[in-house]
């Protein structure tokens, strides 16, 4: 099994308002910031926590679709965004579909790994609010096999693709039960949304989200056969940003252990993009990248006391607590109505809202994720915060690209 050669530490991680629909400063036809803005606002949040650009040596900014939404590549050179200090230091743009946060955050852990660096600038961003939501939902639909399947697949191609999987786990597991669990799993990201303030959902009012939800019967000639839209992450404009040190690194910045988290296991996996899932009411790929990231920590999912799981979809979270072994296959519908994942559950998830509350800036993600790990192990998640408990002291997270194709998961513990 292979381990980490070092210990890597994270500290100073910030993130921006997730823009979109749903925040009351969202309008369509207004002009809203774009990925150089963005870059700047989350990277410049960073350096706040630190004593000067001087203390990192590179960035590392994942990014998905910029080329199509807003006619952009070459990210890695907005690097000096940041801090005009910061030109001519290394930086590259990584990209793995809705996994490219998470994979800025693993090349950025490999690149102190390999001792070129011991401070690394992870930065995750996406603007998506450039287009019409169906020509968006044609562009993220580069995140499937683009010529094998898109030709032949819904217009609103990935919304179609989980509803796929939701349709067969109602069949086999039962149509009530799913639909109540989806529903409750939209609850408490709104819920959860409203503690975020920088969440897309912070402002929903809705009485009973739960209510509203089950009442939105799926409907396939405006949408899809088995999801609503209150089930599917939105579309979101914003940035995420952390600093990835060494031993070294972390004595650079001036800041204490306990102020840091430890990363102690990262798992990495990749499916088959041109091929079907091998069955849909299972994420296969996230349960090999869970199980890699905590056999190299050592430790069982029963000693993670807090997690931040990739719900693109609300049937995507029940999958999500079958894949890390939180449950059997077809209990997942059923650990989610029980209240397991709430703030106040036995494994509570996404505190701050997650993709279908916080907002899913697809780039952005993987290290809003890890933002938000920092903030609950180290005590600095606010009016979302949770007790960890002493006997779980871990955090873990799952950056997951495509149909369950691309996956980085982390276990972290406090420095």
């Amino acid at each position: 099994m292979k381990t980490l050669r070092k210990p890597i530490y994270f500290v100073s991680g910030e993130y921006t308002v997730s823009l979109g629909s749903g925040r009351p400063e969202f309008h369509p036809k207004k002009p809203r910031p774009g990925l150089e803005h963005y870059v700047a606002e989350a990277g410049k949040a960073v350096l706040a926590g630190l004593p000067g650009p001087e203390v990192i040596d590179e960035g590392v900014i994942g990014n998905f679709m910029a080329e199509r939404f807003n006619r952009q590549g070459h990210l890695g050179a907005f690097l000096s965004l940041v801090h005009d200090d910061l030109r001519h230091r290394p930086s590259i743009r990584v990209e793995g579909a809705c996994a490219s946060g998470g994979l800025a955050v693993a090349t950025a852990v490999k690149n102190v790994l390999s001792e070129q660096a011991d401070a690394v600038l992870a930065i995750g961003v996406e603007v998506q609010n450039t287009v019409k939501a169906v020509y968006g939902a044609d562009i993220l639909a580069g995140a499937g096999h683009y010529a094998g399947e898109r030709k032949a697949g819904h217009a609103h191609f990935f919304p179609d693709r989980f509803s796929q999987r939701a349709g067969a786990y109602k069949e086999r597991f039962g149509a009530e039960r799913t639909w109540e669990a989806m529903g409750r799993w939209y609850e408490q990201a709104v819920l959860n949304a409203r503690l975020n303030p920088k969440a897309q959902e912070h402002a929903n009012r809705l009485p009973d989200p739960f209510a509203a939800h089950q009442q939105m019967t799926p409907n396939p000639r405006s949408f899809c056969e088995h999801i609503n839209l209150l089930d599917c992450s939105k579309v979101s404009d914003g940035a995420a940003a952390i600093l990835v040190t060494s031993e070294e690194g972390l004595a650079r910045c001036g800041i204490a252990r306990q102020d840091a988290i430890e990363l102690v296991g990262l798992g990495h996996a990749v499916g088959d993009l041109t091929a079907p899932p091998d069955d849909p009411t299972v994420l296969d790929t996230t349960r090999v990248a869970t199980r890699r990231a905590m056999e190299m920590a050592g430790i069982t999912v029963s000693e993670i006391g807090v997690f931040e799981i990739h719900d693109c979809f609300t049937i995507t979270a029940i999958l999500s607590c079958e894949a890390l072994g939180l449950c059997g296959h077809g209990e997942g519908a059923d650990y989610v109505a029980a209240g397991h994942t709430r703030r106040d559950g036995a494994t509570p998830m996404n505190t701050g809202g997650g993709l279908v509350g916080y907002g899913h800036p697809t780039g952005a993600s993987g290290v809003r994720m890890v933002v938000d790990i920092w903030r609950q192990l180290t005590g600095k998640a606010g009016d979302f915060q949770v007790e960890v408990p002493s006997d779980r002291p871990y955090g873990l997270t799952i950056s997951m690209g495509g149909n369950d194709k691309s996956v980085v998961s982390c276990v972290f513990r406090r420095g």
